[in-house]
């Protein structure tokens, strides 16, 4: 993450309780002086002079670590309840205010990159890469923030969730700014917008890829889970509403969305910016794309079908912002593959090997028909699916891997704080169902692989899901170092060479 100090002007502890209009509780007339450096929302990161703004988690309240925010050198805490070591301003909602104040302690709001998001169910992090290149090819200096890496001029990181936390986001546009980055690509989740964490940005277009069953253990229904997307898509948040309307939330939020909209699709001349000509193969896909400003053939060197509508996603919004179609084009075309997205790997084996997020329904119906129209032999998976989320989904994922594919190897993704054994069950279950796989269980995720490796044959297809590019694998407290691409070619370098890699750092313990 950046680590440097944010240049900031002299922001006194006093003037940060100005602008919340809320007293300081507690501390001197000299402690209300004290200048403020930094704003933080996590304790484990303040340093002397930092703000530490201390809100209510899933499992606890950031109150609970005063003590260490005081011995770390924070000024002053801000949150709905008063500090006994720290001076405090007391506010209702820490969350609510937290993205407000970043924007106007790092002057982000109106003084920052011109800031691309994308919002949907699947696809974002693809849109957000495409984004990228496009405007480095067409001579931006970018930033990315995206779930599988920030990366900006002096910085690159991977991130634990989607989309930082406000004071993270703000702290890197603020960097991006100083660095001279001139246009962003984001990505922007549901429970990233639901939570105030993009809160205080302005966005020059949000982008829409599409919206399918998922995190309704979070938002309830789908309607709450539309209702946060669409929220995004008004004047007080973007200038351009880019939608994809081959979706038909798209289409709905197209009709919807009060900011200017320009909508895209496959096959749709109707659209503002649209694609046709699409031939998909094992090696990416070409397309033409017709936009007010011109058209383009596209030569994407990704896989996946599903890429195009990535790809047309971004294009349009880089072309609503008037950036040149063909120069953005080209940039697209510059990449070879994202983190975790449809990933080959190549090692000199003679099957095709992929590493997929591949974590819903959604993204199975994506992936696995275009891989069953490409593989000659059969389709193996490895899957599984992942603690703290919505158990509901589990049976339907065994059930679709099976219903398509010829031997799923039921395994742990990261079970978090649930039994895995129970997870699997759920998974094993809709597998079973299918009635159509060889289905194995197999808990431990490295001899998963190794035993899909050691069955795959000339000819066939195997796809590591569930992970993508996450390289954290969690029982409960305990972390593990796991990258499924990493692993996948080593276990097929091993395969090929006769021998059989031993799992980093041990087996995991599987009773929680």
């Amino acid at each position: 993450m950046v680590t440097s100090r944010t240049p900031a002007p002299c922001v006194t502890v006093a003037d940060v309780s100005a602008y919340l209009n809320s007293p300081v509780l507690g501390g001197t007339a000299r402690d209300h002086l004290a200048v403020a450096h930094d704003v933080r929302d996590d304790s484990r990161t303040l340093r002397p002079g930092d703000v530490y703004v201390a809100m209510r988690g899933n499992n606890w309240h950031g109150m609970e670590f005063e003590s260490e925010a005081a011995r770390a050198g924070a000024v002053v805490i801000i949150s709905d309840r008063p500090s006994t070591v720290l001076p405090t301003v007391i506010v209702n909602d820490p969350r609510e205010i937290v993205g407000p104040l970043c924007a106007w302690f790092y002057d982000t709001s109106s003084n920052s990159p011109r800031v691309f998001g994308v919002t949907g169910t699947n696809g974002k992090t693809s849109t957000a890469h495409f984004m990228d290149a496009g405007l480095s090819a067409a001579g931006e200096m970018p930033g990315l923030i995206s779930g599988a890496r920030i990366r900006g001029p002096g910085c690159q990181w991977v991130p634990e969730r989607t989309t930082p936390e406000a004071a993270t986001l703000h702290q890197t546009l603020a960097h991006f700014r100083r660095s001279g980055v001139t246009a962003c690509a984001m990505e922007v989740s549901s429970h990233a917008i639901a939570q105030r964490r993009v809160a205080g940005i302005s966005y020059r277009a949000m982008a829409f890829t599409n919206l399918a069953p998922d995190h309704l253990d979070y938002h309830g229904t789908m309607e709450n889970y539309y209702a946060a997307k669409a929220s995004m898509f008004e004047p007080e948040c973007t200038d351009l509403a880019v939608i994809n309307t081959s979706d038909e939330y798209g289409r709905r939020l197209a009709a919807a969305a009060g900011a200017e909209v320009w909508t895209c699709g496959k096959q749709d001349p109707a659209a503002d910016v649209y694609a046709d000509n699409v031939v998909c193969d094992a090696t990416g896909s070409t397309f033409d794309v017709h936009a007010p400003s011109g058209n383009a053939h596209v030569r994407l060197h990704t896989m996946g079908a599903f890429q195009v509508d990535n790809a047309l996603v971004a294009l349009t919004a880089l072309v609503a912002d008037g950036i040149d179609l063909d120069a953005a084009a080209d940039g697209m075309s510059s990449i070879t593959a994202i983190a975790g997205r449809c990933q080959p790997v190549h090692a000199g084996q003679p099957f095709t090997a992929i590493v997929d997020y591949m974590h819903n329904t959604a993204g199975q119906r994506a992936l696995l028909p275009y891989l069953r129209s490409l593989t000659a032999g059969r389709i193996i998976v490895v899957a599984g699916a992942t603690g703290g989320r919505d158990p509901n989904k589990r049976r339907a994922l065994g059930n679709y891997a099976a219903s398509h594919a010829d031997v799923v190897i039921v395994t742990d993704e990261s079970p978090e704080d649930e039994d895995p054994t129970a997870i699997r069950s759920q998974v094993l279950l809709g597998a079973h169902r299918a009635g159509r796989a060889q289905v194995i269980e197999e808990p431990d995720r490295l001899a998963a692989i190794e035993h899909a490796v050691a069955i795959a044959q000339p000819d066939d297809s195997l796809v590591v899901a569930g992970r993508g590019s996450d390289p954290i694998q969690r029982y409960g407290a305990r972390t593990l170092q796991f990258d499924d691409h990493e692993q996948l070619r080593n276990a097929i370098a091993s395969s090929l060479n006769g021998a059989r890699r031993r799992r980093p750092g041990g087996a995991p313990g599987y009773g929680l």
